[in-house]
């Protein structure tokens, strides 16, 4: 890419497709008023801006590391009579561009790719930038997460790019820095991305010696959780996997097991013995024992918010502010009508949610943690919520916490969900990056796994990459058996955590078999190699020679795909062979599916016909 100049001092970022025009400073999301500007080209690859105004001087530098611009934006002198929220660039117009990424900053905040010119949308931490192609993209992201959070606004051909300052203390008003780049393949670009925010980290990234897999409580049980069934469900699970020689590692109760959101340190009566005896019997099955834990959430009529109401974060009013309420029949298997926020800033606050930790780490023996709904303590500025001790940015209090959890629990395996999935690089191994599959197929299931698929690249670059729980048993639950068989095969093929509900020593052969050929794969990649298609038939790849291929059809409608093999990065000369029909494929350079709604298959390709045929995933 090449950055231009405007005579009116503004500044261009021209690729070969797709140009960035016509960028101008924004202050609190609105255009600086500009008395006079400098723009210097200090070297071909190094330009220097200044934009004076009457409430300071903003400035840019920008510099090539090819093939990647860096910029970094900031104020000097500030002297607004208002607070400032935020700070960032706007580019006047995008010519060129097709359609752009909308991400989401946390696990269930989708991610979509969106036609230009649509409703105002905005997205978290990066974009892409798609031009006819299909192909050939432009990505802005910036590098570092753990200070501030950054948004990528689109309206009509426009974007605004901003830094959420959040009424920062702080001399120096100064962004992260912000990476533009061209780059051929869709999914490339962004894991192209990755890898920078992955060496930009305070910590770097972190990877489980082994695949994290194993059970978890939730899709099965629920909240209904004692003492009993899960001990019934890990005898099963201890037979099974001792019987068929699986490779499971957890064991983790999900929620269930406290009374109330916030009293972390209480167990309800079903669990007579309390907790430490039942982890104590996970580690001696053989197994890792997890917990699941919210910790920014407070339930009304928890112990904590009764005896400390000034622990929660409260709006400029006075009022606590409400995250969740539960006014009807439904109560979360609680008694809380409302749910608040923990407010970080708080000292006493902080240190009863480090004795947590400690607690359970130390005391109670706990080794892989599930902590939910993390979004909370990011959700909110000082424009919205009044903190007990103000001066840091939203991110930075979730920071703050997020680095004390990884300081109790030391090495134990964290995993989180409902995560800000980019400020918890080096801090968590595992991070859910997307909303909850279930058991039913939902209308917006394609949306779902679409976001699983841009979400993919960051999979052992920045953590273990999370889908969600893999379903296995026969009854109880609104799933088609290809529809069943369609999700877990999608969820295996991307290689990162891999979960199931499911009581093992239940299920039937044939799942049991599914489950072993996902296990044994579990900690390898795929890759989409048609990412940005509108089709609703989505194609993962798995390795080279050999590899896997699976196509899922999302859609409610019978559907032809041929795909040479070429266009997924694969040798012409490979010869398939149906995992679903149990057959060889004659060999054509291509693969050819017709595939009915919600169903998919997976083929797996070899430079030969292999006796016996493969088993397991590349």
């Amino acid at each position: 890419m090449n950055l231009t100049l405007n005579p009116d001092q503004t500044l261009n970022f021209l690729g070969s497709d797709i140009r960035l025009l016509q960028a101008r400073p924004v202050v609190n999301g609105r255009l600086l008023e500009i008395t006079s500007a400098k723009v210097e080209q200090e070297h071909p690859n190094r330009w220097r801006a200044r934009y004076h105004s009457p409430m300071g001087v903003f400035w840019v530098k920008a510099w090539r590391e090819e093939p990647i611009w860096k910029l970094k934006f900031g104020l000097d002198g500030f002297t607004g009579n208002f607070p400032l929220d935020s700070f960032g660039l706007h580019f006047a117009q995008i010519v060129g561009a097709q359609k752009y990424l909308r991400q989401g900053y946390h696990s269930w905040d989708g991610a979509g790719y969106v036609a230009m010119g649509e409703a105002r949308q905005t997205g978290y931490a990066l974009t892409q930038l798609l031009g006819a192609s299909g192909t050939n993209s432009v990505v802005l992201g910036f590098d570092r997460h753990h200070r501030f959070q950054h948004t990528f606004t689109f309206e009509d051909s426009s974007l605004r790019l901003e830094v959420l300052w959040d009424r920062k203390s702080a001399r120096r008003i100064e962004s992260e820095c912000l990476l533009i780049f061209e780059q051929d393949g869709v999914e490339e670009a962004l894991r192209s991305w990755a890898q920078q925010v992955a060496q930009a980290a305070p910590d770097p990234p972190r990877r489980p010696a082994q695949p994290i897999t194993g059970w978890c409580s939730w899709y099965n049980l629920y909240a209904a959780i004692s003492e009993e069934n899960i001990l019934e469900h890990l005898r099963g699970v201890e037979k099974v996997c001792k019987r068929e020689h699986l490779p499971m590692q957890v064991f983790q109760l999900d929620d269930g097991f406290t009374p109330e959101m916030g009293d972390w340190l209480e167990v309800k009566p079903q669990f007579p013995r309390g907790i430490k005896p039942l982890l104590d019997e996970i580690r001696a099955a053989g197994l890792v024992p997890g917990l699941w834990i919210a910790p920014f959430v407070v339930g009304n009529r928890s112990r904590l918010f009764q005896q400390h109401p000034d622990w929660v974060l409260h709006e400029h009013s006075g009022q606590p502010l409400v995250q969740m309420r539960f006014y009807g029949e439904f109560r979360w298997h609680k008694r809380s009508e409302e749910y608040y926020i923990l407010d970080a800033t708080h000292p006493q606050a902080l240190e009863y949610l480090r004795n947590v930790f400690r607690v359970w780490r130390q005391d109670w023996g706990c080794e892989y943690f599930k902590t939910d709904f993390m979004f909370f303590g990011a959700e909110y500025g000082p424009d919205r919520v009044a903190y007990h001790t103000p001066g840091l940015s939203r991110m930075e209090v979730w920071h703050r916490v997020a680095r004390m959890i990884r300081a109790e629990i030391g090495d134990a395996l964290w995993v989180g969900c409902g995560m800000p999935l980019w400020a918890s690089v080096g801090l968590v191994d595992g991070n859910r990056i997307g909303r909850d599959v279930g058991a039913e197929w939902l209308p917006d299931t394609y949306e779902r796994l679409y976001g699983l698929a841009l979400r993919n690249f960051g999979n052992h670059l920045l953590w273990e990459a999370d889908p969600d729980c893999v379903l296995l048993r026969e009854r109880f639950h609104y799933l088609s058996e290809q529809e069943q068989t369609g999700l877990a095969l999608f969820f295996g093929m991307m290689g990162g955590v891999l979960l199931t509900s499911d009581a093992l020593d239940e299920i039937s052969t044939e799942r049991l078999a599914l489950w072993r050929m996902l296990l044994l794969s579990a900690g390898g990649s795929c890759r989409y190699p048609l990412l940005g298609s509108d089709d609703r038939v989505l194609v993962q790849v798995r390795g080279h020679c050999p590899a896997a291929v699976l196509a899922f059809n999302l859609s409610d409608q019978t559907v032809q795909r041929t795909y040479p093999l070429h266009t997924l990065g694969l040798p012409a000369g490979l010869v398939g062979y149906d995992w679903h029909r149990r057959e060889w494929l004659p060999q054509n350079g291509q693969l050819a599916f017709t595939l009915g709604p919600h169903q998919s298959a997976l083929v797996f390709l070899s430079d030969g016909p292999l006796e016996p045929p493969p088993t397991q995933l590349p």
